[in-house]
C-alpha cells in the first residue's frame, strides 16, 4: 500500500486539487477537485472505471467549474490513494470481497458527498464499472444524486429477485467458450482468478507499456474496434468481441495486448494520453498493484455478495439520465440487448444517447470537448445535435 499524499500540482491541470477526506465509510478517499473556490455551488460527482482513477477525469473538470459547478472525483475503492482505515478493503487476492458490493460502493458515494456538506448532488456520472454504480446510486437514493449520465457501461436495470430472467453476467458460458475451435475465455473470468493481479503488475513489458498496449486496444485508435450489435449471450456470438474481453484461452491479458502494442510513432502522436499523463497510472498501478480494482469484478461475480440489489427488481431510475460512449467502444455492445433495455425499461426519464466519433472506450479522455458539451447540455435540459 502506497502512503496517502494527495498527487502533486505540477501532475494536474491549473484549478484543479488534490487532497484527502478522511472517515468515509471506512476509507480515507483521495479526491480531485474544480471549481472549490466559491461556496454555494452544485455539486458534481465523477466515479471513475478500471484500470482508471480520478485523474481519468483531469480533461473535463475544469469546463465542468466554468460552468459553475462544483466538481469532484474521488480514486473509488481499491484505487490510486484512498487508503482503508477499518472494513475499506483489503489488496490481497484473499481477503474480504463484501466492502466491494454495489450497496456499499453506493455508501462510499454518499458518505463523501455528505462529508462535503452536499445533501444532494446536481449529477453523478460514471464510466466504465463507475456508470454501474453510478446508475445504483440513481436507483437507490434519487432523493440524493438528482440525475445520471452514464458512460461506456449501458445499465439494464436491477437483477431479477428469481434466476434465469434475462441476461446473467453469472450464466456458466466459460465451458462453452473454452470448447470453441479457438479455446476463448471471458475477461471477466480472468480478472477473478488468482493470477490476474501478478500477471498485470509482472508484466514482462513492464506496466507502463502494458496499460499502453491496454489503452490503445479499446481506444479509435485501435481500427478493430467496429462495435454492432450481437445476438445472443452464446460462445459463438461472444467470440466476436475483442481479444480484450473474450480473450484467447491460454494468454494473460498483458499478452493480450502487447499484440496491440502501439507503434512509437503512435504513441509519440497520441494527444488523448501522451507517456507523461500515462505515467501518472503506471505509478499508481505499480505501486498498489491491480487487486483492489479486480476486486470489484471478483465481487461482481460473486454468487450472493450482491443480491442485495435485486431488492429493488422492478425499479425504474427515474431521475433524468443520459449515456454516453465513443462510437468505436466495444463496451456498449459486449452484454446484449443492455444498451437498448436502458433506454426503453431500464430508466423512466432517458434523455439522450451519444455515442460519439473518434472515441472508443475512454471517451472522456479521448473527447473531453464533446463530453463536456453533452453533459452541460444534459444538465441545462438541452439538446445536442
Amino acid at each position: 500500500m502506497q502512503d496517502a499524499d494527495h498527487l502533486g500540482a505540477d501532475t494536474l491541470p491549473d484549478g484543479i486539487r488534490s487532497r484527502m477526506v478522511d472517515g468515509i465509510n471506512g476509507l480515507n478517499m483521495h479526491i480531485l477537485e474544480a471549481g472549490y473556490e466559491a461556496g454555494g455551488r452544485p455539486c458534481l460527482l465523477l466515479l471513475h472505471g478500471f484500470p482508471e482513477l480520478a485523474y481519468s477525469w483531469r480533461k473535463v473538470m475544469m469546463p465542468l467549474a466554468a460552468a459553475g459547478y462544483h466538481v469532484v472525483a474521488p480514486d473509488q475503492r481499491g484505487y490510486g490513494r484512498t487508503t482503508f482505515v477499518s472494513g475499506g478493503w483489503s489488496g490481497d487476492y484473499d481477503g474480504d470481497l463484501a466492502p466491494f458490493r454495489f450497496l456499499n460502493l453506493v455508501r462510499d458515494a454518499y458518505c463523501l458527498i455528505d462529508a462535503l456538506g452536499y445533501d444532494q448532488v446536481a449529477g453523478v456520472f460514471g464510466h466504465d464499472f463507475g456508470s454501474s454504480v453510478a446508475a445504483n446510486c440513481a436507483l437507490i437514493r434519487p432523493d440524493v444524486f438528482r440525475s445520471v449520465a452514464m458512460m461506456s457501461a449501458p445499465y439494464g436495470g436491477p437483477p431479477p429477485l428469481t434466476a434465469g430472467e434475462g441476461i446473467d453476467i453469472h450464466t456458466d458460458i466459460h465451458g462453452a467458450l473454452a470448447a470453441l475451435k479457438r479455446p476463448r475465455k471471458h475477461y471477466h473470468h480472468y480478472y477473478c482468478s488468482p493470477d490476474a493481479n501478478g500477471d498485470m503488475l509482472g508484466a514482462p513489458q513492464g506496466v507502463h507499456a502494458f496499460l499502453r498496449a491496454y489503452y490503445h486496444h479499446k481506444s479509435a485508435d485501435w481500427t478493430g474496434n467496429e462495435p454492432f450489435p450481437l445476438a445472443a449471450w452464446t460462445a459463438v456470438e461472444l467470440a466476436q468481441l475483442p481479444t480484450y474481453y473474450i480473450m484467447d484461452h491460454g494468454e494473460t491479458m498483458a499478452e493480450t495486448v502487447a499484440h496491440e502494442m502501439p507503434t512509437a510513432r503512435q504513441i509519440a502522436t497520441n494527444a488523448w494520453l501522451p507517456d507523461d499523463e500515462l505515467a501518472i497510472y503506471a505509478a499508481e498501478y505499480g505501486r498498489n498493484g491491480f487487486q483492489g480494482g479486480l476486486n470489484w469484478y471478483r465481487s461482481r461475480m460473486h454468487p450472493t455478495l450482491n443480491t442485495d440489489i435485486a431488492l429493488f427488481s422492478g425499479r425504474t431510475i427515474d431521475v433524468p439520465a443520459t449515456f454516453i460512449a465513443g462510437a468505436s467502444d466495444w463496451g456498449i455492445r459486449q452484454s446484449p440487448g443492455t444498451l437498448e433495455k436502458m433506454q426503453t425499461s431500464a430508466c423512466s426519464d432517458f434523455r439522450a444517447l451519444h455515442l460519439l466519433d473518434g472515441a472508443g472506450h475512454w471517451v472522456q479522455q479521448e473527447q473531453p470537448e464533446a463530453v463536456v458539451d453533452c453533459l452541460l447540455a444534459f444538465l441545462d435540459g438541452r439538446k445536442v445535435a
